[in-house]
């Protein structure tokens, strides 16, 4: 499996930005997975995910303004992120592991991409 990013870069606080996320050995149709972030100094916070079904979780302090989306096609996923605020800014991630609200216990079966960086301005 291998999970490759892009679309990071350097945003002024306000503006929007669209991640991507682009596999192989792994069908997003077939599976959940997800966006995380790590700011710097910081843990690892789920950012949104979205089932096999299609349906969609977000945290809450990206609600309204993050959309998860997927391209089955193209087998790639997306975040779309509107409204940036500074405290956005991290190290973006894909990954296969389901969205999640609590403890993350990584598993053999984990698969992350290496991450794509968003600096947010103000």
């Amino acid at each position: 499996v291998q999970l490759v990013e892009s679309g990071g870069g350097l945003v002024q606080a306000g503006k929007s930005l669209t991640l991507s996320c682009s596999a192989s050995g792994f069908t997003f149709s077939t599976s959940a997975s997800s966006w995380a972030r790590q700011g710097r100094g910081k843990g690892l916070e789920w950012v949104a995910g979205i089932s096999k079904d299609g349906n969609k979780e977000y945290a809450d302090s990206v609600k309204g303004r993050f959309t998860i989306s997927r391209d089955n096609a193209k087998n790639t996923m997306y975040l779309q992120m509107n409204s940036l605020k500074p405290e956005d800014s991290a190290e973006y991630l894909c990954s296969n592991v389901p969205f999640h609200s609590g403890k993350y216990v990584p598993t053999k079966d984990d698969e992350w991409g290496q991450g794509t960086r968003v600096t947010v301005y103000l």
